[in-house]
């Protein structure tokens, strides 16, 4: 990115009110992620559980993400991001009250976890479909590529510092959630746009609009496919608990750095992609991407070594950016800004079974094979899927250019 255009598309205000209340949801969010899965695991001490937490957290998302995607085509985007802040931001308080007067139980964190997939599933569309209405087309890639190194800032120094506030007590880490989800929301409230509402009824007809449009692009159907088989098989977020305290003898401040790893790769992987944009090209690079992701959960499976594994996660994350960035830039650039809500709630629910569904499918083959196993049955099984999009999606394979 040129100097001209890097302060240009900081100048814009509104997208940098939005890109700074992001980098505090996203960091709080990632903060209560970490608790919660250590709390979980102190009470339980079980994979299964773990897995069910992202179970609980995927089937709200399932059912009310679409609905949320109509929502975000009708109303202010900015004010329902504000509210899906705000509700984390209660989920987050009601920790904090049940830590102290030591009423967590399993029970209540799967119940409180089936909240936080209601407030995701109007959060997501909205986070996805508002960036196009704040910066230029030309500016998109770029400031999707700003975005995602935003997040991954946050998803670096989140479990990080999640993990060493846990040592102060669990509700320390949810005290400071709590703060930083409120910073959200009023940050978020200030972003200004011109809201062009869709007038179109919440029909069944309007409501699946989304998803009948990503159907028939065959590229925007074979990306977001692709994402989701290969987070849902190659991801390992929900065993990271087991693999820092029982295979690599860490800690909780150890389990952050490992959370954080992933997010590292893939903040490097952001900024070089801000200065040199995918132009060419475009859909065998997401293929191998998703490739290289799926070698290095091989690796990361394999290993004993808490560096060693750590890179591995962090090969995954730049991987893994490569396909968000590209797949988020062809979305938006072939959508029309009144169906950018559906169609990002279509990608969201692809989103959230890759990572939350993905979390069950962990924990259920950790039970069946043991943590090392199911890590190394989804890497191959992620290399096998990259391969076999190259013969499903051939128009996916062949894209040469972004637009």
């Amino acid at each position: 990115m040129t100097t001209t255009r890097a302060f240009r598309l900081l100048t814009h205000r509104s997208f940098m009110r939005f890109w700074f209340a992001r980098l505090a949801g996203v960091m709080a969010n990632q903060m209560l992620m970490v608790a919660v899965a250590w709390h979980m695991y102190d009470i339980t001490s079980s994979a299964w559980d773990l897995g069910l937490v992202g179970l609980f957290q995927f089937i709200p998302a399932l059912l009310m993400t679409l609905p949320g995607g109509h929502v975000a085509d009708r109303l202010h985007r900015g004010r329902i991001f504000a509210a899906c802040m705000l509700a984390q931001a209660v989920v987050a308080a009601w920790l904090v009250g049940a830590t102290q007067w030591g009423h967590v139980t399993r029970e209540l964190i799967f119940g409180l976890s089936v909240l936080l997939g209601m407030a995701r599933a109007f959060q997501m569309p909205v986070q996805q479909s508002l960036t196009p209405m704040l910066v230029p087309p030309e500016f998109l890639q770029r400031a999707i590529a700003m975005s995602s190194s935003g997040q991954q800032v946050a998803v670096i120094s989140g479990p990080a510092l999640g993990g060493l506030l846990y040592l102060a007590g669990a509700s320390v880490v949810y005290a400071t959630c709590a703060a930083l989800l409120l910073l959200a929301c009023a940050l978020v409230l200030t972003v200004r746009y011109t809201h062009r509402p869709s007038n179109l009824a919440a029909t069944w007809g309007t409501v699946m609009a989304g998803v009948a449009f990503v159907w028939q692009r065959k590229v925007l159907l074979g990306a977001t496919s692709l994402d989701l088989f290969a987070v849902l098989l190659g991801g390992a977020t929900a065993l990271l608990p087991i693999y820092a305290r029982d295979i690599l003898h860490t800690g909780p401040e150890g389990l952050g750095l490992l959370r954080a790893s992933p997010a590292m790769g893939a903040l490097l992987m952001s900024l070089v992609l801000m200065r040199w944009p995918i132009r060419r090209w475009v859909g065998r690079r997401v293929l191998m991407a998703v490739g290289v992701f799926g070698l290095a959960t091989l690796a990361f499976g394999l290993s004993t070594h808490i560096g060693l594994s750590m890179l591995a996660l962090a090969v995954t994350g730049a991987a893994d950016n490569v396909s968000v960035v590209t797949r988020l830039t062809l979305m938006q650039l072939e959508t029309p800004d009144e169906m950018r809500g559906r169609v990002s709630a279509v990608n969201s629910i692809f989103i959230g079974a890759s990572n939350q569904l993905g979390e069950f499918e962990s924990g259920a083959t950790a039970e069946l094979f043991g943590p090392v196993g199911s890590v190394v049955l989804g890497g191959v099984g992620t290399v096998v899927i990259a391969l076999s999009w190259l013969k499903l999606f051939p128009a996916l394979a062949r894209r040469d250019r972004m637009d």
